[in-house]
């Protein structure tokens, strides 16, 4: 009997797709794994659900043994943002001309070729680059992707990156710069930081050479500190003919310059922020723009969608260009293999974008300075705690436990015991802090959320 939610588990399927591929059994098929990367015990499954009702009791009961931030008070931040999620993101995305894992040609469906459009076209607008790329699978691999990018363009085989990095991205970048192939592999040298959080741009500077593709910053960084020296290290990086790979969250671009008037010639970030609400387990989208030059364009590993006059006049079509040379087009032979793709995040980041408008994208930035102000200062008169680095940040801040007189995971403990999830733990990723925590500050946070965390805070340190 087959299971009602596996269709490949039919009787006779195995042997059919076995007799395709001309092996006997699944272990000759997978002989080539290494026995030391093979289970040896049997899997311990547990029994197996027959009806919808069943799976959907099951997954209901598992769900509920975790506490959402909906359910407590959340000042976690550190990669994945709780921000506001306009009823129309989750209106136009789930309807169903979207919401499906394959699309049509460009000449079957305009419709969506045309929202994909408007989305490159808002992000650039943005950012002030004309080239964007539909969303990879992350922040991370965006990363990955563009410093692969800056090596191709430039021949060369170093990149630099700051040590006030999220350990996560600082992970995926890894991966993607490491390969298989000796001439494929890129050397990652770490620029530290200064007294005031912020990179260290004598240390950029003695580490600049003309074997380094590509410098890698971000704006703000991890910490949530706005680096103010971007056009310093554009103008070191060109220097010695290395690109410049800026990092961004576009929802902080009401506010902030972008990374095109910057003199970044290559920016990455998330769309996280712009109508996708937090998940884990899935992608959380990430995207790749520059400026619109063939060197740029010509190493992009992602789709990008194109606007053009047809032969009825007045009328637009939509196609993709370069599709040659992706993964999509050439596969293992593409420019670098974009793995699972969150192009309905495109979707819903399109209608984000479009609702807020220029105006809306300004508020909404003042909204979080002022509200993550308020939220330093009133976390500083806490006795025993400390904000790091003084002003200058945008929804993250640095606080400092270290004259607390409790470790910071009872701490951590005692919030959660209040409802309360309190800043993300810096400890592990940067020891020579001490004990901080990283908090995050949103516009869905109101002044009393604020005063409740300060208040729960003084509690437990007391």
């Amino acid at each position: 009997m087959g299971h009602p939610y596996m269709a490949n588990s039919a009787p006779g399927l195995a042997e059919e797709m076995l007799a395709q591929t001309g092996y006997a059994s699944v272990d000759e098929l997978f002989a080539q794994v290494p026995p030391e990367h093979r289970m040896k015990r049997p899997l311990e499954l547990p029994e197996r659900l027959g009806s919808e009702a069943a799976l959907r009791r099951h997954l209901t009961e598992l769900v509920g043994r975790n506490t959402s931030c909906e359910d407590a008070l959340s000042f976690l931040g550190a990669g994945t943002y709780r921000h506001h999620v306009p009823a129309i993101c989750d209106e136009i995305a789930g309807r169903h001309e979207w919401l499906t894992s394959v699309w049509g040609t460009p000449a079957s469906d305009q419709g969506r070729f045309q929202a994909w459009f408007e989305y490159s076209s808002q992000l650039g607008e943005l950012l002030d680059l004309e080239f964007v790329g539909l969303p990879v699978y992350s922040w991370g691999c965006a990363a990955g992707h563009a410093l692969r990018m800056a090596a191709r363009i430039t021949g060369r085989s170093k990149v630099l990156v700051p040590r006030v990095l999220d350990p996560e991205r600082r992970a995926v970048i890894g991966n993607y710069c490491a390969s298989a192939q000796q001439s494929r592999q890129i050397e990652i040298e770490t620029v530290g930081f200064g007294p005031d959080g912020r990179l260290d741009i004598a240390d950029l500077r003695a580490r600049l050479s003309a074997d380094v593709a590509a410098v890698y910053v971000e704006n703000p960084n991890y910490f949530g500190l706005i680096e103010d020296q971007v056009a310093d290290v554009v103008a070191a990086a060109a220097a010695v003919g290395a690109e410049v790979i800026a990092g961004v969250d576009p929802l902080s671009l009401g506010v902030l310059a972008p990374p095109g008037e910057l003199g970044a010639g290559l920016a990455v970030g998330t769309v996280q922020t712009l109508g996708v609400h937090m998940n884990g387990g899935g992608g959380t989208g990430g995207f790749i723009a520059s400026r619109d030059e063939e060197r740029y364009a010509r190493e992009y590993p992602t789709l990008q969608v194109s606007i053009c006059d047809t032969t009825e006049p007045g009328q637009r079509g939509y196609g993709i260009p370069l599709f040659a040379q992706t993964s999509y087009g050439a596969r293992e032979e593409g420019n670098d293999w974009t793995g699972n793709s969150v192009y309905l995040w495109a979707i819903a980041s399109a209608a984000y974008m479009a609702a807020m408008g220029p105006a809306g994208f300004a508020e909404i930035g003042t909204a979080i300075l002022q509200r993550g102000q308020y939220a330093a200062d009133r976390l500083a008169a806490v006795p025993g705690l400390a904000v790091r680095f003084g002003p200058g940040f945008f929804r993250e801040f640095v606080v400092d436990f270290a004259a607390a007189g409790k470790p910071l995971a009872q701490v951590d403990a005692e919030l959660r015991a209040r409802g309360i999830f309190g800043g993300a733990d810096l400890s592990r990723a940067f020891p020579e802090l001490g004990p901080c925590a990283l908090y995050c500050v949103t516009e869905t946070h109101t002044q009393a959320d604020i005063d409740r965390l300060a208040d729960a805070l003084t509690e437990v340190i007391r």
